[in-house]
């Protein structure tokens, strides 16, 4: 047979892929320790057979209870001053179904003002989940925490991972929280998913975790997971977005004791400012949400950036909930992000401008005003555009337009103080020229790149024209890219296994693709989300949903080739957040099963996979030790 072997490039930023003819089998470097057997001939006898496999039953390894409490900032009380003249309240719950009407109409931020921003939207089937008071934890049986039964081929190394390696897992509150219309929240965006894309389900109950959140929080503690990174929707902190508007006492309060646990437990918490959530008080009316595909538009949704609302603009209004967000929590808190994926819902180039310029207004609030010793970012997005064929300047040329618009338009200017890139400039007409002084304040705002690196997409120019001919044209179907994907190479093999989604597993192109980043933008990487809908999981009997050995192979295969770039490479590589805790809402969908958990839709009991074992054990038997 012929074998052809794939070579990834470290030393320059542009990956590539070279394909060379090699004849025979692949050699077996972990057998060559024991070279006696390479000749040797076997020798056969016969013996009393018995079943005596044995089998080592580990449990396992929770966080430990801390024994002291590291700050990382002055606590609210001495911060107060930063955010001032705040007033706090708290609202009810709306339900539909309820008789119930407020007595306090025209009082400015009352309930009857409250409950008229629900009843303003037209829901369809609005549900609510079988809790409705937060369900305090028990623990974990240790039957739950035995570890299930390991891969006969996993991934073999001698490398280590540092002892301050982030090993945390991740979700958002909108994917997660359900309880949307309780204790003050106001809607989001994404809430009304469903009102303009019929047939897609909600996430007003999802997995309750508003509710279920000290539960979740002790099985995930269970595990041993260190780094437990969620976010804080907006319109629960201020249902009334607009600074100067009553804080939502219930919010803080909520937030306040989440985190608390997540300490108590041995855990550290990172909290996202935005994911996907923006409130609905800055949209016109809900179908404006969705960008619709020929208009020129540069994300899927709009998460409104570039608006505003009663005369105070997105950027504005999100700095200030920002800030009182930080100042209440910056003390236990040691990462932080700003926005999670923002081109994703960004419409035009002025919401580029707005996040880019709201995420450095709160790098250097932190910095300077809060003076806190946490770590800040934005987290971005992109599946690695790889070359379809290495050796074609332009295949080569349209996978470097397509990196460049996504993470360029944003690590140029807060890594490098450089300028937009020209993929981004070239695409979109209404950019917002950022001048030297902005470069001198935007530059240097972000402590670490931030990344979702799920999968690598195979791209090659258009078919029929040209990049800069699409990117010239609003309405061009490739758009805003202006390049060909596909998930074949030249060889005609698909680029990894196939998930449920968009993802495949492909774990040499994640090593080449920590090296892209750290020597593009030159800053320490973390991936901040990573994970694998496995094929027809949702269809699968709960024994069989458990044990998921394609996304354990993912994790360990991502974990094992990223530890080759730590150390063959040189990549400052500090630390990988799993997508999900849990199977989730995703956006419209519940059969695309992200999560290292199962949930049961009709009960909301939580069950370990076998992939959130492997997952923890991979790094922490890995794990440096101190002494």
């Amino acid at each position: 047979m012929k074998l052809h072997v794939l070579l990834s490039s470290g030393a320059v930023a542009l990956a590539q892929q070279v394909y060379l003819p090699v004849d025979g089998s692949a050699s077996l470097p972990q057998c060559s320790r024991n070279g006696s057997y390479a000749t040797a001939i076997p020798s056969h006898s016969f013996r009393e057979f018995s079943f005596t496999q044995t089998e080592t039953e580990r449990t396992a390894t929770s966080r430990p209870v801390p024994t002291a409490t590291t700050t990382f900032a002055p606590n609210y009380s001495q911060l107060s001053s930063l955010v001032p003249n705040l007033t706090t309240t708290q609202w009810g719950n709306w339900d539909p179904a309820s008789n119930a009407t407020p007595t306090d109409v025209g009082v400015p931020y009352g309930n009857a003002s409250w409950t008229a921003l629900w009843t303003a939207i037209p829901w369809v089937n609005f549900t609510r989940g079988i809790y409705s008071t937060t369900v305090e934890p028990t623990p974990v049986p240790t039957s739950e925490l035995v570890l299930p039964p390991p891969e006969p081929f996993g991934p073999e190394t001698c490398y280590t991972f540092p002892e301050d390696f982030l090993l945390g897992v991740a979700a958002s509150a909108v994917q997660i929280e359900g309880a949307v219309a309780d204790e003050g929240r106001t809607p989001v965006h994404m809430d009304a998913l469903s009102l303009f894309s019929p047939g897609r389900a909600d996430n007003f109950v999802a997995n309750e975790n508003y509710y279920l959140y000290k539960q979740d929080i002790e099985r995930i503690a269970a595990m041993g997971i260190r780094y437990y990174r969620f976010s804080i929707p907006w319109s629960r902190i201020l249902p009334f977005v607009l600074p100067d508007t009553p804080v939502n006492q219930q919010g803080l309060s909520h937030y306040d004791d989440l985190i608390n646990l997540v300490l108590d437990k041995g855990m550290l918490p990172a909290i996202v400012l935005h994911h996907t959530d923006t409130p609905i008080e800055f949209y016109p009316n809900v179908s404006s949400i969705l960008i619709e595909p020929g208009t020129g538009g540069v994300g899927y949704t709009d998460s409104g950036y570039h608006l505003s609302y009663k005369n105070v603009s997105f950027e504005d209004a999100f700095v200030n909930y920002g800030k009182i967000v930080m100042t209440h929590f910056a003390d236990r808190v040691p990462i932080w992000w700003t926005f999670n994926e923002p081109l994703l819902g960004a419409r035009n180039g002025h919401s580029i401008d707005a996040v880019i310029k709201a995420h450095a207004r709160l790098y250097h609030f932190y910095k300077s005003e809060i003076k806190g010793t946490g770590k800040i970012s934005m987290t971005l997005n992109d599946n690695f555009g790889v070359p379809r064929d290495p050796s074609n300047a332009s295949d080569v040329d349209a996978a470097t337009h397509f990196n460049a618009f996504q993470l360029a338009t944003f690590g140029n200017p807060i890594f490098l103080g450089q300028d937009y890139p020209d993929a981004f400039k070239d695409s979109v007409s209404d950019y917002v020229p950022l001048t030297a002084e902005d470069l001198s304040y935007i530059n240097g705002t972000a402590d670490f790149f931030s990344i979702q690196p799920y999968t690598a997409t195979v791209v090659s120019p258009p078919p029929n024209d040209t990049i800069a001919d699409c990117a010239a044209n609003i309405s061009h179907p490739l758009r805003p890219y202006c390049v060909t994907q596909s998930t074949t190479t030249t060889t005609g093999w698909n680029i990894g296994y196939a998930s449920q989604s968009y993802v495949y597993i492909t774990p040499t192109y994640f090593r080449t693709y920590l090296n892209y980043l750290y020597n593009t933008f030159r800053a320490p990487v973390a991936v901040t989300e990573f994970g694998f809908p496995v094929f027809g999981e949702d269809d699968k009997k709960q024994s069989d949903q458990e044990f998921d050995s394609p996304r354990s192979l993912y994790y360990q295969s991502y974990l094992s080739e990223g530890l080759k770039a730590l150390w063959e490479d040189g990549v400052d590589w500090i630390g990988v957040f799993a997508w999900s805790w849990a199977d989730n809402w995703e956006f419209g969908d519940y059969k695309q099963h992200f999560g290292i958990q199962t949930v049961n839709r009709t009960t909301q009991v939580r069950r370990y996979k076998k992939s959130f074992f492997e997952y923890v054990d991979f790094v922490e038997s890995r794990r440096q030790k101190s002494g």
